[in-house]
């Protein structure tokens, strides 16, 4: 299914962009799970910025501690309680908009290995959201881990590949040209002759056509297609797009 431009009429503001770019997401997780080989999954993460994800999650099943008496009734402790003295600073943060799809292997642990992401209105507003999207993007690539984003924002004309590569100081030939809006890039970190390189491909993209396959690198020279075109018209059949 070619394109559609979700943010302009006739679609926006009929219908809601993040309702589908979540559905989306699912739509790509579906599609690479069904490619996956064990031990790989893939798992859709949406949030809105406001609300900080955590990613290492700490649990409170109960308030105390049961420890059997030898003759009566269980007796509880407490857990204790500590309060950290008050900051010394607070300071301002950007907790970047995230519509992404997260690979993992499970062997030996769950360990991430890839990410997909779909760049929102958000990311491209302003230049403190660019430089959070920026800083998570370059942050991903300097732990080896793999890195596909997409954009099919028409209502921002940001480039965050550009400020990824901008932050990366990569040189001006690794830049798209200033008058590509819509594109997806494939990033793969890889270190040969104990020297680190990153390959890339991009794709532009524009309204009416299809949209790519590009490359997901797993581990080594293990890849998977990404292929939006086929999880993107999943996702317009499912959303009833007129």
């Amino acid at each position: 299914m070619p394109l559609r431009d979700h943010f302009q009429p006739p679609l926006h503001p009929r219908r809601h962009w993040e309702s589908f770019h979540a559905n989306w997401a699912t739509r790509l997780a579906d599609d690479l799970n069904r490619r996956l080989p064990e031990p790989f999954f893939a798992e859709e993460f949406t949030h809105a910025g406001a609300r900080l994800e955590i990613d290492v999650a700490s649990f409170a099943e109960d308030s105390s501690v049961s420890s059997p008496a030898s003759n009566g009734p269980v007796a509880t402790v407490a857990a204790p309680v500590w309060s950290p003295p008050a900051p010394g600073w607070t300071m301002p943060a950007v907790f970047p908009d995230s519509v992404e799809i997260r690979i993992f292997q499970s062997e030996g642990g769950v360990t991430l290995v890839g990410a997909i992401e779909l760049i929102s209105p958000g990311n491209k507003d302003r230049p403190e959201e660019r430089r959070a999207f920026a800083m998570k993007c370059g942050n991903y690539l300097s732990q080896g881990i793999s890195l596909v984003i997409i954009d099919i924002v028409t209502s921002r004309t940001a480039n965050l590949h550009n400020e990824t590569m901008q932050l990366l100081e990569a040189a001006d030939r690794y830049f798209l040209p200033s008058n590509i809006q819509l594109y997806a890039v494939a990033y793969r970190p890889v270190t040969r002759s104990v020297k680190s390189e990153i390959d890339v491909w991009p794709a532009t993209l524009s309204i009416g056509s299809p949209l790519p396959v590009l490359p997901l690198r797993l581990t080594g020279d293990l890849f998977v297609p990404v292929d939006f075109e086929s999880a993107y018209t999943e996702a317009c059949r499912h959303r009833r797009l007129p």
